[in-house]
Parts: structure tokens; C-alpha cells; sequence
């Protein structure tokens, strides 16, 4: 009888222990209802568990104020989904480049959302996967960490906004993970329309007279309206007057100046403010990697490539690069562009 007990406990044992594991192998969703929202005065639109928390605010970064707007779902259980909203570094191609926009707000989050879900001492790492556009913005997906959360981040800048969407949690979930991040959407970032002058329409010619004499006012006004043209060829000398009349001898329009070519700036680990280290590859990872930068107005790194050192250390190389920042030069009282060297020295310690 005692031997029957026993044989059973033992078998009550087994079958908790497999069903605890079947359970540990397969998590349970946290939450049980879930909506599609879109926020007013967004232009996302994205499936997240019911009644999301919000918050709106405004923070300070590098002599701007930013507006915030946080949609958050987070448990005791460790899941944390949230779409971060930032704007106020406006779309303005005379001013920075999308690239270094992009980087300014990658920047300003790393600032604002870690202390919302953790303290501001904890730990946070953020590390580059891959660049690709979404819906024709520009995005890039990020591996995230926050203190014991880790995850994923997928982040889009459009001509008012940048969208970060944030999935992390203290244990592998791929399935939420991919539930959250694929819902989120965005609408096709409109084709760039040229700017013709239609030779017959008396209201178009003045239009196009007024915009050859304050090219600098009208670049300001449409900066928020339009998508980022290509600055460099913004100006047409040969202007028409209205009713198809050519000036014998029109006067000469405003020029721009012609942009300066960057001037040489030799090594410049030293002269950054912002200097990230670069994250070490798997395997061997030792050598010293030269990456040439070139860095625009406003400090930000606006062209990166690698020109010695091991091939395998390239990519993280030339990644931390494209995050440095200095502060701007000034040549006669303007800001220039600085071309120069980065030098990484990788040694795995053992």
C-alpha cells in the first residue's frame, strides 16, 4: 500500500512538472482585449491591448522644446508595448539634412522614454539592425534595452513626426512582439510634386516672380509643407514674365551662395562631445578601424565609411560614427561642414 502511494505521488509530480514546462515553453498573452487605434492628430494608426495609458508633454533638447506623446500597455507580468510621438525639429532640408534630423530624434527619445518604464539610472543599449524605408519615410529597426527589459524598436521619421514603436519584455515573446510591431501603419508618404510655372497663367508667373526674390522666406514658410527637396538646384536664373514675355535683359534673380566644401578637420575623436563606443562583433574582434566622417552645420555626422581595418569590424565601426557629435565649426562667424577621421581601437577582452 505504501509502494501504490508512493508510485502515485511520483506521477502527480511528473505530470506538474510537464505541464509547467509546456507552460514555460508557450507564454500566455497577458492581455485579453485588444484595439486599433489612431490617435487624432496622429498619422499612425496601430493594434494595442484596450485602453492603453496616454500622456502628453514637452521636454527641452539642445536649446528646442520637444512635444511628447506617449501611448503605453505595460504589466507586472514584464510586457511593455508603447509608441512614442515626437515632433519639433521641423522638416527643413536648408538646416539639416533627414539623416541627422533622424539621429536628433533617436537622440531626444534616448532621453525621454527609458525613465518612463524605469528609473533614470538604469542601463540602456541601443543597437542598430537595419536601415530600411516604410511606406517611403525613412526607418531603421533597433535591438532595445532597458534595464532587465530588452526587445525590439522599430523607428520612422515623416515630415511632422518621428514614430518610435517599442516592444520589450523580460522574457522572449516573438509572437506579441510581431502582434504589436507589424499592426503599426502609416500612409504613403506623398510623391514630391515639382514646381512648374505655367507659361500662360497670369497668378502662376507672379508667383514664380515673387519666389526668385525671397527664395529664403518662401524655403522657411514651406519647410513643414512639403516633402525634403534637393536644395542644391532650387533656383531658376532663366524667369519668365507673365503673358509669355521674355525680357530682353532680365534682371539677374538672387543666387544662394555656393555651399563651401568641407574643410579638413585631420583626427577627431578628441574634438567630439558625443563619442559612442561601437558594439563588438561575435568571434574575433580585435584591430584598429579608421572610419572617414563628414559632419554638417549643426555637428551631426551626415556621411560615415570605413577606410582601414578588418573587414568584420566595418559595419559596427562605421554605425557608432554615424552617432557622434561635435560641436559646429565656424569659419568668419558661419557654420561649415568638417570632413575627418574617427579611429575605433576593438579589443575583446578575455
Amino acid at each position: 500500500m505504501h509502494f501504490r502511494r508512493l508510485h502515485l505521488a511520483l506521477a502527480v509530480f511528473a505530470l506538474a512538472t510537464f505541464a509547467v514546462s509546456a507552460l514555460a515553453q508557450k507564454p500566455v498573452e497577458v492581455w485579453a482585449e485588444w484595439e486599433t487605434i489612431s490617435p487624432e492628430n496622429e498619422e499612425f494608426t496601430v493594434l494595442m491591448p484596450k485602453n492603453p495609458t496616454t500622456e502628453s508633454t514637452k521636454f527641452p533638447f539642445h536649446k528646442m522644446e520637444l512635444s511628447a506623446r506617449l501611448y503605453l500597455a505595460s504589466s507586472s507580468a514584464g510586457p511593455v508595448l508603447a509608441i512614442t510621438s515626437l515632433s519639433g525639429i521641423k522638416s527643413d532640408p536648408a538646416q539639416y539634412t533627414e539623416f541627422a534630423r533622424f539621429n536628433s530624434y533617436i537622440d531626444a527619445f534616448k532621453t525621454f522614454f527609458p525613465a518612463k518604464i524605469r528609473s533614470k539610472d538604469a542601463l540602456t543599449k541601443l543597437t542598430l539592425v537595419s536601415s530600411r524605408p516604410f511606406h517611403g519615410y525613412t526607418g531603421r529597426s533597433y535591438k532595445l534595452t532597458i534595464g532587465d527589459l530588452s526587445g525590439s524598436l522599430h523607428a520612422f521619421v515623416t515630415k511632422k513626426r518621428f514614430y518610435a514603436v517599442i516592444s520589450l519584455n523580460t522574457k522572449k515573446d516573438d509572437a506579441l512582439e510581431e502582434k504589436f510591431l507589424s499592426s503599426f501603419v502609416l500612409p504613403d508618404r506623398p510623391m514630391d510634386t515639382p514646381k512648374t510655372t505655367a507659361s500662360g497663367d497670369q497668378g502662376a508667373g507672379t508667383e514664380g516672380q515673387e519666389a526668385s526674390n525671397q527664395p529664403k522666406n518662401n524655403a522657411a514658410q514651406s519647410a513643414d509643407e512639403t516633402p525634403l527637396p534637393d536644395t542644391s538646384a532650387n533656383n531658376n536664373n532663366n524667369s519668365e514674365t507673365p503673358g509669355n514675355t521674355v525680357q530682353p535683359n532680365p534682371a539677374p534673380s538672387p543666387q544662394q551662395p555656393q555651399r563651401r566644401p568641407p574643410i579638413a578637420g585631420g583626427m577627431l575623436n578628441g574634438k567630439a562631445i558625443y563619442l559612442p563606443m561601437p558594439e563588438i562583433p561575435p568571434g574575433e574582434a580585435n584591430g584598429v578601424v579608421l572610419v572617414a566622417i563628414v559632419i554638417d552645420e549643426q555637428g551631426s555626422v551626415i556621411e560615415a565609411r570605413a577606410i582601414s581595418g578588418p573587414q568584420n569590424l566595418h559595419a559596427a565601426a562605421v554605425t557608432a560614427a554615424r552617432l557622434a557629435r561635435f560641436t559646429p565649426t565656424l569659419m568668419m562667424g558661419e557654420p561649415v561642414r568638417v570632413s575627418g577621421t574617427l579611429s575605433y581601437n576593438f579589443v575583446r577582452s578575455n
